[in-house]
């Protein structure tokens, strides 16, 4: 995979956001580059059994579309997660292959990538957060930025123990 590069090619400050969150994307993606479909299932973390790469992955996918689709368009919520099962969308995520996850990850992140295009970063989400706050579009990419660097921390620590690999 050829990752994109966390330069930005213009100095802008939406070029810099959507570069940013593109680099953690295609990192993401890194990091499970050459994983085979078993090891994308397995739980290494005993005080995390959710925690798989398949997990993370698809995890990243529901997380994007919560944030772009219900709180920033305001649609209804149709994620995976349940009040019985909030974290059900790394629990179903061993029931898929890995490819499929990621492929869908790319898809979905390109469809983004056009909704945040045709919109300002002034402009406030149709859906409340937790707080009532109506937040906007820069702090949607500036949240999605942290969440996904997060998460690839997690991905670097269970591939190093998966198979040893260790990178960027």
């Amino acid at each position: 995979m050829i990752r994109i590069d966390d330069t930005p090619p213009a100095w802008d400050e939406r070029t810099q956001l959507t570069t940013f969150l593109d680099y953690a994307r295609d990192t993401a993606r890194a990091k499970c580059d050459g994983v085979s479909a078993e090891n994308a299932r397995k739980a290494l973390l005993p005080g995390s059994p959710l925690m798989t790469m398949s997990g993370v992955i698809n995890h990243l996918r529901w997380v994007e579309y919560y944030w772009f689709q219900v709180v920033f368009l305001g649609e209804e919520d149709r994620g995976p997660w349940t009040e019985e099962d909030p974290d059900r969308e790394m629990r179903i995520a061993v029931d898929f292959p890995l490819t499929q996850l990621l492929d869908e990850y790319a898809e979905q992140s390109a469809r983004y990538r056009e909704l945040v295009a045709g919109n300002g970063l002034d402009k406030q989400a149709q859906g409340a957060v937790r707080n009532g706050l109506h937040v906007d579009l820069r702090w949607i990419l500036l949240h999605l930025t942290e969440e996904t660097a997060r998460h690839n921390g997690h991905l670097d620590i269970l591939r190093e123990m998966l198979d040893g690999t260790t990178g960027d």
